[in-house]
């Protein structure tokens, strides 16, 4: 078990990212919590099994259509 803490930086607020991130979480089957925060940014902490962190970490980097990470 691994846990990772992200703050996704970007145009991430206002385009779906934290819902969409909610739902790839869950698809992997990572537990944790995704929020807006008040920079502008969103902060998402994930546990799991290390290769699924890092597939979430990577779907973070790309983020929902709207999106845009940098």
């Amino acid at each position: 078990m691994k846990r990772c803490i992200l703050k996704i930086k970007g145009r991430v607020q206002g385009v779906g990212y934290r819902a969409s991130a909610l739902r790839e979480g869950l698809r992997l089957g990572l537990t944790g919590w995704v929020c807006n925060c008040f920079d502008g940014s969103v902060e998402a902490v994930v546990e799991g099994k290390p290769e699924k962190i890092e597939a979430f970490v990577a779907w973070c980097h790309r983020g929902p259509a709207l999106a845009h990470v940098l």
